[in-house]
C-alpha cells in the first residue's frame, strides 16, 4: 500500500510541471504575421482636441470623441456607414467644423500617396468629394477651414469649399519633368518629405517648392504583370551619387491677387531646400537651405511679397549637418523667440534665439542628446519645454521638463526603458508609451504639471501570457571594448532552455547605418524579434551590436565614419564577433550575420572581410556599390564620388568579391525603387567572375520592403531554412 502512495505523490508533484511544458508553444513562421496574441496592443490614431480635455480616435469606420480622464466615448462625431464611405484617415479643420476624410489610399513610394478625399461639414451633416478630377495628394485645410490645398499630376490646386471652385496654382507640372507642391523621389526618401507646400497663418497665401527634374537621369525598372505578354517599363527620375539633382525653387501664391512671387534662393542652383515654414512675422517664410555636400546650413527669412531673402542663422561642419534637426525648430513667447537644435557642442541640444536670429543661450546642455520636443507650455510666467532625451542612457528615452531659460529641469518618466510621448496641445495631459526588456508596451495617461498618473489604458496582459507560453527570450545587454578602446553596446538573446555548459551557434543581426540604433532597452515584440525567438527555440544565440557610426552617443561617435562608410562599422562587427566567440557557450566555428538594406551591405562586408570569423551571411536588399545609390544620402556621408573615389570603392562588397569563403544568401526585389536590383546584379557578376558559389533569390516586382501577398512568409521561411542547413 505504501508504494502506490509514493507514486501518487510523485505524480502530483510532476503533473503541474508537465502541464507547464505542454503549455509551452513553438513559434512558426506564420506566427510572425498571423498570431494576434503575439502582437502587443497599443492606443494609436489619437488626435488631441484644442482644450486637451478630449481627444478623438478612429474606431473601425467611425470617429469617436473621448473624455481624457474617464476614457469613455462621449459621442460619435462621424459614422462612415451612414454615408457608405469607408475612410483610412481623417483631419479636422482648425475650427472643428469640418473633417477631411481620406479614402482609396494608394501608396506610391515611402511617404507619397494618392487618395480620394471627402469633406464632412457638421453644419449641414453632409459629405461631398474634394474633387472629381482624379485622385489627389496631401489635401490640407486652410487655417480658416474654408479652402483645401492639394496636388494632382505634379500641379498644386486650391479648392474653395463654399463656391466649389477649383483653382490651379500651377499648370506646368509634368511627369518626370516638373513637380509643384510635391517632393521628387530623392527628397521624399532622404528628407522624409512628400508634401511640399504650406499655408500662411492667415490663409491668404500658400508657399510651395517646385522641382525641375528634367536634367536628372532616369532609372528604368522592368515590371512583369501576370496578365501581360511583355514586360512593362517603369521610368522615374533617380539621381545617383555625383549625378545631377533637381533644380529647386520656392514660390508664394497670393490667393486674392492670384499672383505668384518667386523667392530669391541665391546664385547657386545646386542646393537643397528640405523644409519651408511660415514664421510668426507678417508675410515671412522660413526656408532651410543646404549646400550640395550638406556641410553648410542656412536659415533664410523670405519676404512673401517681394521674394527677397536674408540669412538668419548659418551653421557649418567639417563633416555633415542634418536637415531633420530643423524639425525641432519651434517659435515661443508669442513668436518673439524660437528654439533651434544643433550639434555644435558635440551633442544635439536646444538653443534659444530671438526672432531675428540672435542667440539668447542654450536651453539644454550635457554629454547626451535631445531626441524630440513633445510640447511647450507657455501658460506660466516662464515657458516650459517638454522633451525626450538620452540623458539616462543611449539605450533609453525619457521625458524631461525644463524652463526656457535652461533652469529647473526635472525628469518625469521613472521606469527604465523606451518612453514615447504624445502630449495634448495645452500640455495638460500626455500619453506615455513605455516598453523595456522587463515590460512589454504599456500605455498610460498622466496629468501635468503634477505628473500624476490618471489611468492605464493598456498593459498587454494577454500578450504577456502569450510571451510566457512561447517562452520569448528577452535581450541581455552587454558592453565590450574594441582594440582602440571604444566601448560598444550590444544585446544577446539566448535559447529558452539555455545551458551554459553547452556551445551554441550564433547569428548576429546588423543594421549599423549612420545615426541608427538597434540596441535599445525595449521588449522583443516586432517581426524580427519574433523570428529571432523562433531561431532561439531552434538552439541559436542571437546578438546585435551598435557599431561606431550609429546614433544616441554624440557627434564624434556618429560621424567617425564620414567619407569612409564601411570601414569602422565592419571593424566593430568583426571585433564584436570575436568577443562573443570568446564566451564559453559560443561555438566560434558557427557564427553568422544577417541584415537588410544598410544591414545587408554590412553583412556582405563582414562575410568578405571577416571570412575567418563569419561562416554565413544573409544580405537582403543590400547596397553593393555606393555609386549606385542616391545623391542626398550617399554624398552626405561620402562626399561626391568625383572627390572621394577611394571612399566609394575601398569598402564596396564588389571590390572584395574574391574573398568569399562562407555561405552567402543574397536576396533582392526586382521592383526596388530605393536600392536598385542593379546592386544585386553587379555583385553577382563579380562573384561569378571570381569563381565563387553562392545562393541568391529575387522577388519579382517587389519593392525595398519585400511586401505583397505571401512574400514576407516566403522570405522568412527561406532564411530560416538557409540558417538551419548552413549554420
Amino acid at each position: 500500500m505504501k508504494q502506490p502512495l509514493r507514486l501518487t505523490l510523485s505524480f502530483l508533484i510532476i503533473y503541474p510541471l508537465l502541464l507547464q511544458v505542454c503549455a509551452q508553444k513553438k513559434l512558426t513562421i506564420s506566427d510572425l504575421y498571423y498570431n494576434a496574441t503575439l502582437r502587443p496592443r497599443s492606443v494609436e490614431n489619437v488626435n488631441w482636441m484644442k482644450d486637451g480635455r478630449y481627444y478623438t480616435a478612429q474606431k473601425e469606420n467611425t470617429i469617436v470623441q473621448y473624455d481624457v480622464v474617464t476614457g469613455q466615448g462621449v459621442r460619435t462625431l462621424f459614422d462612415g456607414e451612414l454615408f457608405n464611405l469607408y475612410f483610412n484617415n481623417y483631419a479636422f479643420s482648425n475650427d472643428g467644423q469640418k473633417i477631411l476624410l481620406t479614402t482609396g489610399f494608394e501608396p506610391i513610394y515611402r511617404h507619397s500617396y494618392k487618395a480620394e478625399f471627402y469633406i464632412y461639414d457638421f453644419a449641414v451633416d453632409f459629405v461631398f468629394p474634394l474633387s472629381r478630377q482624379g485622385k489627389q495628394s496631401y489635401a490640407t485645410f486652410s487655417p480658416d477651414g474654408k479652402k483645401v490645398a492639394f496636388t494632382r499630376d505634379n500641379n498644386l490646386y486650391i479648392k474653395d469649399l463654399a463656391t466649389e471652385v477649383e483653382t490651379a496654382v500651377t499648370t506646368t507640372g509634368k511627369l518626370n519633368e516638373l513637380i509643384h507642391g510635391s517632393a521628387d523621389w530623392v527628397y521624399e526618401e532622404e528628407f522624409s518629405m512628400a508634401k511640399a507646400f504650406e499655408w500662411s497663418p492667415d490663409g491668404t497665401k500658400i508657399a510651395f517648392i517646385s522641382f525641375d527634374e528634367r536634367q536628372v537621369p532616369e532609372y528604368n525598372m522592368q515590371l512583369w504583370p501576370s496578365n501581360k505578354l511583355y514586360p512593362q517599363d517603369y521610368r522615374y527620375k533617380y539621381p545617383k551619387a555625383g549625378e545631377k539633382n533637381s533644380i529647386v525653387s520656392v514660390s508664394v501664391y497670393d490667393l486674392a491677387s492670384k499672383r505668384t512671387v518667386s523667392v530669391d534662393l541665391g546664385s547657386q542652383s545646386d542646393i537643397y531646400i528640405p523644409r519651408i515654414r511660415w514664421t510668426p512675422l507678417p508675410n515671412t517664410l522660413a526656408i532651410l537651405r543646404l549646400n550640395r555636400l550638406q556641410n553648410q546650413m542656412q536659415l533664410l527669412y523670405a519676404d512673401a511679397n517681394t521674394g527677397q531673402t536674408r540669412v538668419v542663422i548659418e551653421e557649418t561642419s567639417s563633416t555633415y549637418l542634418e536637415a531633420e534637426n530643423f524639425d525641432l525648430m519651434t517659435y515661443v513667447k508669442n513668436g518673439k523667440q524660437f528654439l533651434w537644435a544643433s550639434e555644435r557642442s558635440g551633442y544635439k541640444h536646444l538653443y534659444l534665439y530671438d526672432i531675428e536670429g540672435k542667440l539668447v543661450g542654450p536651453v539644454t546642455q550635457g554629454n547626451w542628446e535631445v531626441d524630440k520636443i513633445v510640447g511647450i507650455d507657455e501658460s506660466g510666467k516662464t515657458p516650459i519645454v517638454y522633451y525626450t532625451s538620452t540623458e539616462v542612457s543611449p539605450l533609453e528615452r525619457h521625458l524631461y521638463a525644463i524652463g526656457l531659460d535652461g533652469k529647473n529641469k526635472r525628469k518625469l518618466t521613472t521606469s527604465p526603458g523606451m518612453n514615447r510621448i504624445h502630449m495634448s496641445k495645452d500640455c495638460k495631459y500626455y500619453f506615455c508609451y513605455h516598453a523595456s526588456v522587463q515590460q512589454p508596451l504599456s500605455v498610460k495617461l498622466y496629468q501635468l504639471p503634477s505628473n500624476q498618473l490618471v489611468r492605464t489604458l493598456e498593459e498587454n496582459q494577454t500578450f504577456q501570457q502569450a510571451a510566457a507560453q512561447y517562452r520569448l527570450s528577452q535581450r541581455e545587454f552587454f558592453t565590450f571594448k574594441t582594440t582602440d578602446g571604444t566601448e560598444l553596446n550590444g544585446y544577446l538573446m539566448k535559447p529558452p532552455d539555455f545551458d551554459p555548459t553547452k556551445r551554441y551557434p550564433l547569428l548576429m543581426h546588423v543594421y549599423g547605418g549612420p545615426g541608427s540604433q538597434q540596441v535599445l532597452n525595449t521588449y522583443t515584440s516586432g517581426v524580427n524579434d519574433l523570428w529571432h525567438n523562433l531561431l532561439a527555440q531552434q538552439g541559436y544565440l542571437i546578438a546585435c551590436v551598435d557599431n561606431r557610426g550609429t546614433g544616441g552617443r554624440g557627434e564624434a561617435f556618429k560621424k567617425i565614419t564620414y567619407a569612409n562608410l564601411g570601414k569602422y562599422e565592419v571593424e566593430d562587427q568583426i571585433q564584436a564577433a570575436k568577443y562573443l566567440s570568446s564566451l564559453p557557450f559560443v561555438d566560434k566555428e558557427r557564427i553568422g550575420i544577417w541584415g537588410w538594406s544598410y544591414g545587408g551591405y554590412m553583412s556582405l562586408l563582414c562575410l568578405l572581410l571577416g571570412n575567418d570569423v563569419f561562416k554565413l551571411a544573409i544580405a537582403v536588399a543590400p547596397v553593393t556599390n555606393w555609386r549606385f545609390y542616391d545623391t542626398i544620402y550617399t554624398e552626405r556621408y561620402l562626399k561626391l564620388p568625383q572627390e572621394n573615389s577611394a571612399g566609394y570603392d575601398n569598402y564596396s562588397p564588389i571590390t572584395h568579391a574574391e574573398k568569399l569563403k562562407g555561405k552567402l544568401l543574397l536576396i533582392h526585389g526586382t521592383g526596388d525603387d530605393n536600392v536598385h536590383f542593379q546592386n544585386a546584379i553587379a555583385l553577382q557578376n563579380a562573384l561569378i567572375a571570381a569563381g565563387k558559389q553562392f545562393d541568391s533569390f529575387y522577388y519579382p516586382d517587389r519593392n525595398h520592403g519585400l511586401y505583397g501577398g505571401n512574400t514576407r512568409l516566403h522570405l522568412y521561411e527561406m532564411m530560416t531554412n538557409f540558417i538551419l542547413k548552413n549554420l
